[in-house]
């Protein structure tokens, strides 16, 4: 399944870069997330706790930083997932690529090829792709809050 989505942010590509070259710092946006912690120089251990339908998932697994390149503005994570309980696994390759509009905003292009199995692939594509859109746009929620301009307190 092909996942393509689009997001600005309101902050300079250098900005949002570094935060999403930090994973346990940009997990912290992706809800669902219960733990993220570094395992290896470009893996992570994680787990995401998620309801998709009427099934509420665990998914323990892996993620690799595969590809990172600054001056392109494009990088690759590799996801491999399963939540043994119910019999459901992810593996997927997300693409990420910043593109700087202005020196303020910064548009971030998401495409994830992923592959759905066990009791999760039953759902179809319509349920999956709605669940990804939906922790897609609490994502860009979360990511603005992150790299925008912060509020100055008096």
């Amino acid at each position: 399944m092909i996942i393509d989505q689009r997001v600005t942010l309101p902050a300079p590509a250098d900005k949002v870069w570094d935060f999403l070259m930090d994973v346990p710092a940009v997990s912290t946006c992706v809800p669902g997330v219960e733990s993220v912690s570094q395992i290896g120089p470009n893996t992570y251990a994680g787990a995401l706790k998620v309801k998709v339908g009427p099934i509420g998932v665990r998914l323990e697994g892996q993620i690799v930083l595969a590809e990172r390149d600054r001056d392109a503005w494009r990088a690759r994570m590799d996801l491999q997932a399963a939540d043994k309980r119910v019999n459901g696994a992810v593996s997927a390759k997300m693409t990420l690529e910043l593109v700087p509009h202005t020196p303020t905003d910064t548009e971030m292009t998401i495409h994830t090829d992923a592959n759905i199995m066990g009791k999760l692939g039953e759902f179809g594509q319509a349920v999956m792709r709605k669940k990804a859109d939906q922790i897609m746009a609490e994502f860009a929620r979360n990511m603005a809050a992150a790299v925008g301009p912060q509020q100055v307190s008096k």
